[in-house]
């Protein structure tokens, strides 16, 4: 087959443009499935509902800014959570340290259910919180990540200790949540 340049740039252009729109795509796929996750676990680090919205949302830009930069991100959920993270400290930081919020849990709960439902729920909510407000603050965020579905890797390396120390923390944590619950 003869050498058309001209044809080469072309399909160089067109090469381009697929990894755009592939990145666009895989960014906006990522978006769908986990920004509600990213959502609650910003809340979770104390900001507001509407800090929290702008920092996933800003979270997700971030993605969207270093994947057209041409950086590899091999597991990009983690990737994601890691960014929140950090960005929802940062955040916090700037607006006052803020103790966990023992009302989180009626922003987050479902507003489908009857009203006894949500009373029982509300009620074994506050149980839990007041545990999980008693649990060190490195405890609480393995546990928020893994209730995200993290795994223990991840959450070490989004937390910057090791997976063996994240299985240390979550034994304790969920010790102490059972003890709370074998005294109900």
């Amino acid at each position: 087959m003869p050498y058309y340049p001209l044809h080469e740039e072309l399909a160089s252009v067109f090469r381009t443009a697929r990894a755009t729109v592939t990145i666009e795509d895989e960014v906006a796929q990522l978006f769908e499935e986990a920004r509600e996750d990213v959502y609650r676990y910003l809340m979770t680090l104390g900001l507001h509902p509407p800090q929290a919205q702008e920092a996933a949302q800003e979270v997700f830009l971030r993605l969207y800014t270093t994947l057209k930069k041409g950086e590899q991100i091999l597991n990009r959920r983690a990737w994601v959570f890691r960014v929140a993270h950090n960005l929802g400290l940062k955040l916090r930081a700037r607006q006052s340290a803020l103790p966990f919020d023992p009302e989180m849990e009626t922003r987050i709960l479902d507003p489908e259910r009857n009203p006894e439902a949500t009373l029982l729920e509300k009620e074994r909510m506050a149980r839990v919180s007041r545990v999980i407000a008693s649990l060190s603050e490195q405890q609480r965020r393995c546990l928020q990540l893994r209730m995200e579905g993290l795994r223990y890797p991840e959450i070490g390396e989004i937390m910057g200790i090791s997976a063996s120390t994240v299985g240390e923390f979550l034994r304790r944590a969920l010790t102490r949540l059972r003890k709370e619950e074998g005294q109900q």
